[in-house]
């Protein structure tokens, strides 16, 4: 079907670049919307490593020197620093409890470290590359899409050994309490574990997918009040002297003397054709008198 109308084709030409338009800002907006609700996330769960760290450090320079003495005849968890992060960390966490904190390990001490089925790959993809600080990647648990961040537990201080090198050289109080099966045989130097943390997504998303459906509906306001105005404005100054030229053409065609004025007013390309229509009406009628003649 062909389409004779010249607004109808200027909307059809609107229409297409508008549609194509729509889909290319729903898609880079999109994209950049779930890249910063991904992030954001990221943020959320390096601020979480960042607390478990001062814990740690805390505890080490704080607490542990204050209990040397008694730890010489009692073995207390608490005085462990990384024992008291992890409890700092799941105090924290209980306000939320979509995230999560662990120091997951392959053969911890306390039982409840111990890596799980998707820490574990984790835990030996660190080993099985030393000089990498950090893994960043996503995961799907029960909550929905989260993001996690792991950096590996490495053993760096010959003391961590008196307490995890051989069982005849760990504390008794420490043996009492935990058995001699667990937590022994590591190395200086090597990676028994892994810090993770994980954030769920889907609050940035569904943030992100609120602003995305407010975005597209703003634009499309726009787009629709533009082909409103841009329709008016085509048949106000377009199309509609076009048609009165039509009219008054098809009139001078046939001979009529009572065709209307041709509005010759303004600076424009129409403007023009109605002069130049003008005077190629003038030139008709003159050349009709002479023939009368």
């Amino acid at each position: 079907m062909k389409i004779r109308s010249l607004a109808a084709k200027f909307n059809l030409v609107f229409l297409t670049v508008s549609v194509c338009g729509l889909c290319a800002a729903g898609i880079i907006t999109n994209s950049m919307l779930t890249a910063n609700a991904r992030e954001e996330t990221l943020q959320h769960a390096r601020f979480l490593m960042q607390a478990s760290d001062a814990a740690t450090r805390y505890s080490s320079a704080h607490v542990t020197p204050l209990l040397e003495n008694r730890l010489k005849f009692e073995f207390l968890p608490e005085a462990v620093p990384t024992f008291a992060a992890i409890e700092y960390l799941n105090g924290l966490l209980k306000a939320y409890p979509n995230y999560s904190y662990k120091q997951a390990t392959l053969n911890p001490t306390n039982p409840r470290n111990r890596a799980n089925e998707w820490e574990r790959p984790l835990v030996e993809q660190l080993r099985r590359a030393p000089k990498t600080a950090e893994l960043v990647g996503q995961r799907e648990a029960q909550a929905g899409p989260a993001l996690y961040i792991a950096r590996p537990i490495r053993i760096t201080d010959a003391a961590c050994l008196a307490c995890h090198g051989k069982p005849e050289d760990a504390p008794a109080t420490m043996l009492d309490i935990y058995g001699r099966d667990r937590g022994f045989g590591w190395q200086l130097g090597e990676t028994v574990g892994a810090h993770v943390v994980s954030v769920p997504m889907e609050v940035p998303l569904a943030r992100a997918r609120t602003l995305l459906t407010t975005y597209m509906l703003s634009l499309l306001g726009i787009f629709g009040f533009l082909f409103v105005a841009l329709n008016a404005m085509v048949h106000l100054f377009v199309t509609r002297r076009l048609a009165r030229l039509s009219r008054i053409a098809d009139d001078v065609s046939l001979g009529r003397a009572e065709a209307p004025v041709i509005d010759t007013r303004g600076g424009d390309e129409l403007a023009g054709l109605a002069r130049s229509f003008d005077r190629m009406r003038t030139s008709l009628s003159s050349a009709m008198k002479m023939l009368d003649e």
